[in-house]
């Protein structure tokens, strides 16, 4: 079981980006094979892994999936890649208890699958995993994620995390450059930016419903002080617990800004960065991670659903295949001071239970 730590070790010390996880998927590619598993690397033209350990014995396929790569920040004025939403640890976890159910021939029917996602955080990894096949035999599916500590104390574990649908989307605001000291012979890119902006904020949905849309990078600048700017871009980040009310609030927030950016004479042209969807989890599959949690950690340790506004993308692949049955629960692990946080550290002895709530979940099904 201390393999898990081993891994752990090694992989937080190679951090990468979205899609350039070339160091952590030949090191995992690696301990695979070594176990036994058959390996197919560079899924759809990526760094994604899929391993398979078929028993020979018919039954269902069972995937477990875990993402790879870490976060860009600045710090200290650099550009830097680290682990700090656990990815590490998530792709730790899941080789262990790979290896350790290989090791003890706990497959007994059907066939074990490992999904090894590059770019989560890119929101288009798993995208990217099913367009190459990866999940097309696949009739359940696991994942999971660190807590932070106010979520869930270490020693305990939630069944299911319901996480929500997020679009990013970037509006690039058209004007026209003028003199300072004639504003009036163009249209000010940056007012009619500023303006979008209030008008998103005054975008509302229903009381009840659990939703959030607000500006999160603005970007402006004509080059000198005594110039009108002709183009600002500007990213907004929304989020809603339900797929239908995210459409809403996308159309809504689009409204706002092309409207509002019209009223100056300006245009507005929308991308899209990220979207998405909002969790869609088999409560037979919650069923089954509620049992491993109390066979490893005992009834009290089993802590309630929970939902969060943060999102995942672990959540197209049940959205793109809706046959399959797909569970993501959570585990508990001291997280602080946060995810996406520089300096965010955990409990590392929390590691070997997520290596037996997994292996307990397969000797279930496949075992």
């Amino acid at each position: 079981m201390l393999k898990v730590l081993e891994h752990y070790a090694l992989l937080h010390e190679i951090p990468e980006l979205g899609f350039e996880e070339f160091k952590t998927s030949a090191y995992l590619g690696q301990q695979l094979k070594a176990a036994g598993f058959q390996v197919t690397e560079n899924v759809n033209g990526t760094t994604g892994i899929v391993a398979l350990l078929d028993s020979g014995v018919p039954g269902p396929t069972l995937a477990l999936r875990a993402d790879m790569d870490a976060l860009g920040h600045i710090i200290d004025g650099e550009a830097c890649a680290r682990h700090t939403c656990g990815h590490d640890a998530h792709s730790s976890v899941v080789l262990t208890a790979a290896q350790e159910l290989k090791a003890e021939n706990a497959v007994k029917r059907g066939r074990l699958k490992l999904i090894f996602q590059p770019a989560e955080e890119l929101g288009t990894g798993a995208l990217a995993m099913v367009a190459g096949g990866a999940v097309e035999d696949v009739d359940m599916l696991l994942g999971f994620h660190l807590r932070p500590a106010e979520e869930c104390a270490v020693g305990t574990a939630i069944p299911a995390m319901y996480y929500s649908a997020c679009v990013t989307l970037e509006a690039t605001i058209g004007g026209q450059t003028a003199h300072a000291a004639r504003p009036h012979l163009g249209i000010n890119a940056l007012d009619a930016a500023v303006s979008a902006v209030q008008a998103v904020n005054a975008v509302h949905m229903a009381p009840g419903k659990s939703w959030s849309a607000k500006a999160t990078r603005f970007l402006c600048d004509a080059g000198v002080t005594n110039s009108v700017p002709d183009t600002a871009r500007v990213v907004f980040d929304l989020r809603a617990a339900e797929n239908e009310d995210m459409t809403q609030l996308q159309v809504r927030v689009e409204r706002a800004i092309t409207q509002s950016a019209a009223a100056y004479g300006a245009s507005a042209k929308i991308e899209i960065l990220k979207a998405m969807p909002a969790a869609e989890i088999d409560a037979e599959m919650t069923a089954l991670v509620a049992e491993a949690i109390k066979e490893v950690l005992g009834e009290t340790a089993l802590m309630p659903a929970r939902s969060t506004p943060g999102s995942e993308d672990f959540f197209h692949y049940p959205v793109q295949r809706p046959a399959i049955k797909a569970g993501f629960w959570g585990l508990g692990t001291g997280l602080t001071p946060g995810l996406h946080h520089p300096d965010m550290r955990f409990d590392l002895d929390a590691l070997p239970v997520g290596v037996k709530i997994f292996k307990a979940c397969v000797i279930k099904i496949l075992g």
